[in-house]
């Protein structure tokens, strides 16, 4: 496999639309979502309970394909907003996008009240035809989610008010985070920093230069709480009035329907988590010692190993993740090289770009795109990795039907989490040294304790502020002293000093795309475990298994997809405590290696 010289840390978009925010072929794609989708709306409403095949094929095809158009608009204006926080153009057209959202949305909506009423024995033979067959899973979803909404006329009124509304509040949340500039002296020069360069050096080995950072940020936050408070609590206003209106009791219902997950799968999850927690005490014992304190601040717990200096240059990391997806699968290691080569993924450590990383798809142009900012560190080498596992499960799934394309956050974590262990496992066994070795598994423990600690801290405050919230509008300092009582919880006390303004700092909490962006994380950690034990047993031959679970993935729950694949039942803990002693293992190699 031949590398290229060098690999550009800046993303291509040309071949998307071209121009940017100036793009006139966006305008006009946006202009014909507008304009069609109002038209299959119609089209829709007219359809009998009774109709032939070939009506309700003429409705869901367009459907897919307007579908497909309105992703690839929204992943093109993220990449837009991402790349640039002060790009008002793309905000702007971020707004127009979201108002066409919500004309999409009442298409669905149409489409769901219309399903509904298709007699029983004639909606089982259109979902054995040829033409639905591969989105029957999708399909009936649509007509069991109608039966649970409020009537069609009042589900569109919702949505439309949901633009200026709920989804602008989060639109706020964005506003707040581009414009911030915090000052921070380094070198005997200040300078103004975003917040995404600020939190690139929470990951400082100084630990007096992490304890400033995090002074720095924690002070950041506290200027931007009031506003923070306010959006958070209309977004969890709006949501609780529209689930009361629906007669949801359950907050995680909606969730939990997004990632086609049962509830007993959810709690089975934390029961194992909640058990095993303690076995990741004595690694935070023995790295507190190892830095010098008596117990690890919130600043301390994902920082690297003192005398871990190890960098690699983008052109390295590129190499390391190509030759360790190949000895997993050669198709897998192609599919990287090709994104770095054409350009996908956008690394750039500069101002102006939003902080955290992701990876967005174009449906109608079979592309992807990975945002994040590279500084060198193997915590940096692992989240490239973790995104090019975002968009190989994409591209294996390109030739589906739009809708058996639409995947959830649950499994997309675990496509995404399973890349990234192939590189690191690689890079622990590669290790030339002990102090290599320490680092590295130091730095894939740290990933353990962020699914297992951080995240279920996260869920742990927004159950918690979501029930408080159903008596009012809770204070900036109340929504401090849940995100610390969640956190201490989360991290078995285990913590000298917490993060309060973690609500306000972390974007998942204002997703209007997905409530409860936190759980999903956790189980993608575990369910990838779990198929990488498997991958582990059975050798070479996992790599087709594993591409047709990734196949799957849109089109059956996550407990159907356990047990044909896996033959696993996700609902009891067998599966679960199975992965998470995988986990474990590394926690006991870490302490053997680091014994005095």
């Amino acid at each position: 496999m031949q590398l290229s010289a060098t690999y550009s840390q800046t993303w291509d978009l040309e071949n998307i639309f071209s121009g940017g925010s100036e793009s006139s072929t966006l305008v006009q794609h946006l202009e014909k979502l507008e304009h069609e989708l109002p038209l299959l709306k119609k089209y829709i409403e007219t359809l009998e309970p009774t109709a032939s095949l070939a009506s309700w094929v003429d409705a869901i095809q367009p459907l897919q394909k307007l579908g497909s158009g309105l992703v690839e608009a929204r992943s093109f204006l993220d990449c837009l907003e991402s790349q640039n926080v002060k790009d008002e153009k793309a905000k702007v057209l971020s707004g127009k996008l979201t108002q066409i959202g919500a004309t999409y949305e009442a298409v669905i909506t149409a489409l769901e009240s219309k399903v509904a009423q298709v007699p029983e024995s004639d909606w089982q033979q259109l979902m054995k035809s040829p033409e639905l067959n591969q989105v029957s899973f999708s399909l009936n979803e649509m007509r069991k989610r109608s039966l649970e909404k409020l009537p069609p006329a009042q589900e569109e009124l919702a949505g439309d008010l949901s633009v200026d509304g709920y989804h602008a509040w989060s639109e706020m949340y964005s506003t707040i985070v581009g414009r911030m500039q915090v000052p921070f002296e380094e070198g005997g020069e200040t300078k103004l920093l975003s917040v995404g360069q600020l939190a690139n050096k929470m990951a400082s080995p100084d630990r007096e230069v992490r304890q400033r950072v995090f002074e720095k940020w924690e002070e950041a936050w506290r200027n931007e709480a009031d506003l923070c408070a306010v959006t958070i609590n209309h977004l969890a206003g709006y949501r609780l009035q529209l689930y009361k209106r629906r007669q949801w009791e359950n907050v995680l219902k909606e969730p939990l329907d997004l990632n086609r997950m049962e509830g007993q799968t959810l709690q089975t999850m934390w029961d194992v988590v909640a058990k095993n927690k303690h076995r990741l005490l004595p690694y935070m014992k023995r790295k507190a010692e190892m830095l010098g304190v008596d117990q690890l601040s919130w600043h301390d717990v994902q920082a690297p190993l003192p005398g871990n200096k190890q960098t690699l240059s983008y052109d390295e990391a590129a190499k390391f993740i190509i030759e360790q997806f190949k000895r997993f699968s050669p198709d897998m290691a192609s599919f990287a090289q090709m994104a770095f080569e054409k350009r996908w993924i956008e690394a750039e450590d500069r101002p102006g770009k939003r902080p955290g990383g992701f990876m967005t798809d174009f449906p109608i142009s079979g592309e992807s795109r990975i945002f994040m900012t590279f500084s060198g560190t193997p915590s940096c080498v692992s989240t490239l990795a973790h995104e090019l596992g975002h968009a190989y499960h994409t591209y294996v799934m390109k030739d589906l039907p739009f809708l058996a394309q639409q995947y959830a956050m649950n499994v997309a974590e675990t496509a995404s989490t399973f890349a990234e262990v192939i590189v690191i496992d690689a890079a622990i066994k590669q290790a030339t040294s002990k102090e290599e070795k320490m680092a590295l598994l130091a730095d894939k423990i740290q990933s353990t304790i962020a699914f297992l600690m951080d995240i279920h801290s996260r869920f742990l405050f927004e159950t918690r502020f979501y029930e408080a919230r159903k008596q009012g509008p809770l204070t900036r300092d109340e929504l401090c002293g849940l995100m610390v009582e969640a956190q201490k919880e989360g991290f078995a006390d285990m913590l000298a000093e917490y993060h309060p303004h973690f609500w306000a700092s972390k974007l998942h909490f204002y997703a209007t795309d997905m409530p409860f962006y936190n759980f999903p994380y956790t189980f993608g950690y575990l369910f990838s475990a779990g198929i990488y034990a498997r991958a582990l047993q059975e050798g070479a031959g996992f790599a087709t298994k594993y591409v047709n679970l990734l196949r799957d993935t849109a089109s059956m729950t996550v407990e159907e997809l356990g047990k044909r694949h896996l033959g696993v039942d996700l609902t009891q803990p067998d599966f679960w405590q199975d992965a998470m002693d995988l986990l474990m293992a590394d926690v006991d190699e870490f302490l053997a290696l680091t014994e005095a």
